[in-house]
């Protein structure tokens, strides 16, 4: 076996040609508006007054971007000088810049920031550039008095955002342009490749003849999936910047509209692949030589047909080979005789599932009715959200010519009573979650109006001359969403000290030849592309030194550099120190709790995915439930991260590593989940196997049931107070329910679990024989119906056990919350309860 994995060299030199291309085209840009405002002919200069915020224009605009990106960030600079100066020009000529004081300048910057930061729909570059308008504007209009003319000081600065746009188009031109459909297909390539590699591991390591050897292979698909996580991430954050360059080049081919979708329904699999080698500690299976060659046969052909296909490519896929390559699979038409079998028959149904949906763009159509494209399957439309079941057999055909991976969900029947209910919780879930997010729109809009405000009157009473200098940084650092707020002032104020520092270094290097000063700055921007791809200082802090360095080498006239230095220092300074009071006092939820919060509504969201799982006449779609577990686990492991990095003052520190065991297992079971309704949808209705079902779901939701509730208890003491004010302290041990099987000993809970396999099992066998005294198994069907009914109880039993891991995981935090009292989780949830309900 040979596996052409990613080595540490290859990886090494990407980096560093993704990191000089930026620091170049960085460089091309800010060269440019050196060269036109220190160099350019007086009637272009004089009104380029602003260079400051040239250079401020092209950083956030350039940054790592591609043309389309580019393009974008032309509009929204555009966009933002309309919402910026365009009041601007009205307000200072209804007031007078002469009868501005440091007090109305605050409250003018404040109140037209709280304007701009209200609508959602407005981009963060586009917000960012229309806040430090808005600054410039008024704080310079309120140093210059009356000598400010308000429409041609307005004017202006817009003309300085200007210049700064027109570099960053250039650069993006010159040599040739970075275009992102070519960075995606490049990435779509590298993920193809990568899932190949991957997937030829872990066949190999299901072949393995000793478990040393399944195990090494596994580690290498575990780094492999790693890089994949990163292609997935890049190609999605291009999607946006791919339609901008569909814009200007025509002759660019068609591409996927979603790639980053399309490649996520072939990684789920290989996923679930994983799963299954990893489910128990010895991954070696005994297999016949007709299916380990078959495996081998069906691998090659999957490796085969990934390689092959591209976003931009018309792709052509070994089709007449694939059905008799499933051939070797069909032997399969008896459910396995026992549990250690069912992680085998679990990796054959996801290696089937990801030969379907490899193979699922041969025949996707796409139009359009109404201006809006729809998907076109079987002579019925179907929207593009919409997901389709992967029991449709025929092919489907994609235009343009354009394939595009799509998974397949059956639609199911619902009667009229449950459809009501969902109805209704949606309707009430949706109603609440817009109040919701009006409500988070306005405190971040009132975070960034006093943020501004504060800012820029401290900052004009510290210094009238550079007062603008604190209410910038926070302008056009401006985040979208909550943020660690200590860790990223931290690094926005080492990496201004960082890049002011290295100006000033420059300048007194370069003093006796300052024409060419500009040309230190090539190495800090080269340095501050590492910088940006690092962890330690993160975009933010890489844009702060780079805007550091470049404010002091490429402008002229703005004093000794060691005094301007300390004075954007100390302005800078303020301004962050303002930010921090404003997010402390408005939203001063720290981000552990937030956290702990978080876990008990992802505990909650489980709840309702799992007991929506039915093999009934009334099938319901796990889907829209899944996709919200699946946000609010995205959301876990956020709040987890930022609390991670907050200081501890005076608080118990965060148990980062059991809160990071806890998301990996609700992210677990989120897969697992999507895999039960694939194997749902592909059965037909099996009353025999409800019951077994149902013994299941009420272990692991009876158990999650009491984690949600027991997750928001943070103070056991506490809880024992409210109780002995109740007067019920002595009547819980009268009342005390049966404790779950999950609760219970390790011993019982598994002689239940096996219990119910070996029953299920049984009984699944008797479906299966009784289809196959039936029908001639012609298309697979028996074989499928062999493979998801074992997929079915395995992740059943995966999702009993990782509830387990939720279990230990929730004690683990209850016991270093209250390190004095010994905690049981049953008693606290049965407390919790009685006391509340």
């Amino acid at each position: 076996m040979s596996i052409s994995t990613t080595s540490q060299p290859d990886r090494a030199q990407e980096l560093w040609r993704r990191c000089l291309a930026s620091a170049f085209r960085t460089a091309l840009a800010c060269t440019l508006v050196g060269g036109t405002t220190l160099y350019g002919p007086a009637r272009i200069t004089r009104h380029l007054t602003f260079p400051a915020f040239s250079y401020v224009t092209v950083i956030l605009i350039v940054s790592d971007a591609t043309f389309g990106d580019t393009l974008r960030g032309s509009w929204l600079a555009l966009y933002a000088t309309v919402q910026g100066v365009g009041p601007a020009i009205l307000t200072l000529w209804l007031i007078g810049p002469a009868q501005l004081t440091t007090c109305t300048t605050a409250v003018a910057v404040a109140m037209s920031a709280f304007v701009v930061a209200v609508p959602e729909s407005t981009h963060l570059i586009a917000k960012r550039i229309a806040l430090g308008q808005i600054v410039i504007v008024y704080v310079i209009a309120y140093v210059q008095g009356g000598e400010c003319e308000p429409v041609m000081h307005c004017v202006h600065v817009a003309a300085s955002t200007g210049i700064g746009v027109l570099a960053c188009v250039v650069a993006l031109l010159f040599p040739y342009p970075r275009l992102a459909t070519c960075e995606v297909k490049r990435n779509w390539k590298q993920f193809e490749n990568n899932a190949s590699e991957r997937l030829e591991l872990f066949v190999e390591a299901l072949c393995a003849e000793d478990i040393q050897c399944a195990q090494a292979l596994i580690s290498q698909a575990k780094l492999l999936a790693i890089r994949s996580t990163k292609y997935l991430h890049f190609i999605k954050s291009k999607q946006e910047s791919m339609q901008w360059e569909r814009l200007p080049i025509k002759f660019l081919k068609p591409y996927c509209m979603n790639p980053g979708e399309r490649l996520e329904e072939l990684d789920k699999p290989l996923r679930g692949m994983e799963i299954a080698l990893t489910s128990s500690s010895n991954p070696v299976q005994t297999l016949d030589q007709e299916l380990r060659d078959g495996l081998l046969r069906l691998e090659e052909h999957i490796g085969q047909t990934l390689k092959k296909v591209l976003p931009l490519d018309s792709p052509t896929f070994p089709e007449s080979n694939a059905k008799n390559v499933l051939k070797s699979l069909q032997t399969l038409q008896t459910v396995p005789q026992n549990q250690k079998d069912l992680p085998t028959f679990f990796f054959l149904f996801c290696l089937k599932l990801l030969q379907k949906k490899s193979m699922a763009t041969s025949s996707t159509n796409v139009s359009v009715i109404d201006g809006s494209p729809i998907l076109s399957v079987q002579n019925s439309i179907i929207k593009p959200n919409t997901t389709l079941s992967h029991e449709v057999g025929g092919p489907i055909k994609c235009p343009n010519p354009m394939r595009i991976l799509i998974g397949f969900y059956a639609g199911r029947k619902t009667n009229s009573s449950k459809q009501d209910r969902l109805a209704f919780s949606k309707g009430v879930w949706s109603n609440w979650g817009a109040m919701n997010k009006r409500y988070k729109r306005l405190i971040s809009a009132l975070k960034c109006s006093l943020s501004l405000g504060l800012a820029v009157l401290f900052g004009l009473i510290y210094s009238k001359e550079n007062g603008y200098w604190a209410g910038l940084p926070v302008a056009i650092s401006i985040a979208g969403a909550r943020e660690a707020t200590f860790k990223v002032a931290n690094v926005k104020a080492q990496g201004t000290v960082l890049g002011t520092v290295y100006g000033v270094l420059g300048c007194f290097m370069f003093q006796k030849i300052a024409q060419v000063r500009f040309l230190s700055l090539l190495p800090w921007f080269i340095f501050t592309s590492f910088l940006q791809q690092s962890r330690l200082y993160g975009q933010a802090g890489a844009i702060s030194a780079v805007i550091g360095a470049v404010l002091i080498l490429g402008r002229k006239n703005f004093g000794p550099p060691s005094e301007f230095a300390i004075a954007r220092i100390v302005e800078t300074f303020i301004g962050l120190s303002c930010s921090i009071m404003v997010e402390i006092v408005l939203q001063p939820t720290r981000g552990s709790t937030l956290a702990k919060m978080q876990l008990s509504k992802s505990l909650k969201a489980l709840h309702e995915c799992v007991s929506l799982i039915s093999l009934g006449d009334s099938k319901t779609s796990l889907g829209d439930s899944q996709k919200k577990l699946k946000t609010h686990v995205n959301e876990l492991k956020q709040f987890i991260g930022e609390a991670e990095v907050e200081p501890d003052f005076w608080f118990l520190p965060f148990n980062s590593a059991c809160y990071y065991k806890l998301w990996g297992s609700l992210s677990k079971m989120e897969d697992l989940l999507l895999f039960v309704d694939h194997a749902i949808g592909s059965l037909e209705r099996i009353d025999k196997l409800e019951g077994h079902i149902e013994r299941f779901k009420k272990m692991i939701c009876s158990s999650v049931k009491c984690f949600e509730e027991v997750s928001l208890v943070k103070s056991l003491s506490h809880l024992e107070k409210e109780l002995e004010k109740k007067n019920i302290a002595h009547d819980i041990e009268l009342g005390k329910p049966p404790s779950s099987i999950v609760f219970g000993s390790c011993g019982s809970a598994e002689d239940e679990i096996e219990k119910i396999i070996s029953y299920y099992l049984e009984d699944s066998r008797e479906v299966v024989d009784k289809v196959n005294s039936v029908e001639v198994d012609n298309d697979g069907i028996k074989t499928q119906n062999c493979l998801s009914l074992s997929a079915l109880v395995f992740c059943m039993v995966s999702l009993v056990r990782e509830t387990r891991e939720i279990e230990k995981g929730v004690k683990e935090i209850m016991q270093w919350e209250n390190p004095s009292t010994q905690v049981n989780l049953h008693e606290i949830s049965w407390k919790v309860h009685t006391l509340y309900k």
